[in-house]
């Protein structure tokens, strides 16, 4: 299963399939010198299969987790491009999560400003969400992505069969970005995500579904000026849900951050629909912070404009709405729910 990509002049295709993996040379072109960047906690044979196809190859490993997603890491790659002599015509493979292919994808951004780079994903969530689109960047002092480059990869590997080393929170912490896109988009993935027994069978339409609405909104709005913000559901307040837990003893993955965040954000009937869908998957349905520490993050969000951040609010699945939200009415929101 192919989707592609179009954007201007560019123009790259996502392959989703089983064991395609094994096919990167026929899907890349890997004909020249390759950098493959993994992350320390991912199975050694998903980067060990891209290499074995590159006809002069390199395999870096960098830090996983995103306390490690800094610029000393983008530094880390940027000084193995350059020891090994890569120009501007030479490539960077990214394989492993988000965290693996933002601080790649960014390195090459930055490299001879800017080389090819390829995005082979290898969890859930980065397969459903930060696979496409060429937002790359790095977090500074505790803020999220807040430096960064738009930088398109040249291609995209998704192979399910990589979810079979996922643990169940993992798995679960993907399907977090899933409903998120289906919740404001798609009423009848939705739908399937509520009556699936099983997932797994049907992980390749699952996927195909979700990325299919994710292309439409970054081919509409490339850099962020509008539509693409409706990506953002659930992120407001779940950003601010991981930058609070990194400062205390509770601990949230990105998706599961994002999870309840949606909940925050998400009005009747929508709200149940998506409380029990989360539930049905195994994602938290609730934080411990209070609403002024949940203020206090939101408010160095990097989408904020002036005195407000738009959101985006649901109330019936596959659908959505903007509103510009101040921070008393972020705390109302917040209250809300605290009650």
């Amino acid at each position: 299963m192919t989707l592609q990509f179009r954007q201007g002049q560019c123009a790259y295709d996502i392959t989703i399939a089983r064991g395609a993996l094994l096919q990167a040379a026929e899907l890349f072109d890997l004909k020249r010198k390759i950098l493959v960047v993994t992350g320390e906690g991912v199975p050694q044979q998903y980067a060990d299969a891209i290499l074995a196809q590159c006809p002069e190859g390199w395999l870096l490993t960098i830090p996983e987790g995103e306390a490690n997603k800094t610029p000393a890491s983008v530094e880390f790659i940027l000084n193995s491009l350059l020891e090994h002599g890569f120009t501007r015509g030479d490539a960077v493979v990214a394989v492993g999560g988000g965290v693996t292919g933002d601080t790649a994808g960014f390195a090459a951004a930055c490299y001879m400003r800017g080389i090819d780079w390829y995005n082979v994903p290898t969890t859930l969530l980065s397969q459903a969400d930060s696979s496409i689109g060429g937002k790359t960047g790095v977090n500074l002092q505790g803020v999220k992505n807040i430096v960064g480059a738009f930088h398109q990869p040249s291609g995209v590997i998704i192979d399910p069969d990589t979810l079979d080393t996922l643990s169940p929170r993992l798995f679960a912490e993907g399907l977090a970005e899933i409903i998120k896109m289906a919740a404001t988009s798609d009423a009848t993935l939705f739908e399937t995500l509520e009556n699936a027994e099983d997932l797994r069978p049907i992980m390749e339409q699952v996927l195909a579904s979700a990325l299919s609405i994710k292309l439409a909104v970054v081919e509409a709005d490339p850099t962020e000026k509008g539509l693409r913000a409706v990506l953002n559901f659930g992120h407001t307040i779940g950003h601010a849900i991981e930058a609070a837990a990194s400062k205390s003893k509770a601990a949230f993955y990105h998706g599961e951050a994002v999870a309840i965040g949606m909940l925050y954000m998400a009005e009747e009937p929508a709200k149940s629909r998506i409380e029990k869908l989360l539930k049905k998957y195994g994602l938290p349905t609730e934080d411990p912070f209070t609403t002024e520490q949940l203020l206090h993050f939101a408010a160095h969000d990097k989408k904020r404009k002036g005195g407000s951040i738009k959101t985006v609010r649901v109330s019936q699945p596959g659908s959505f709405r903007f509103e510009e939200a101040t921070q008393d009415t972020l705390r109302s929101i917040i209250q809300a729910r605290k009650i």
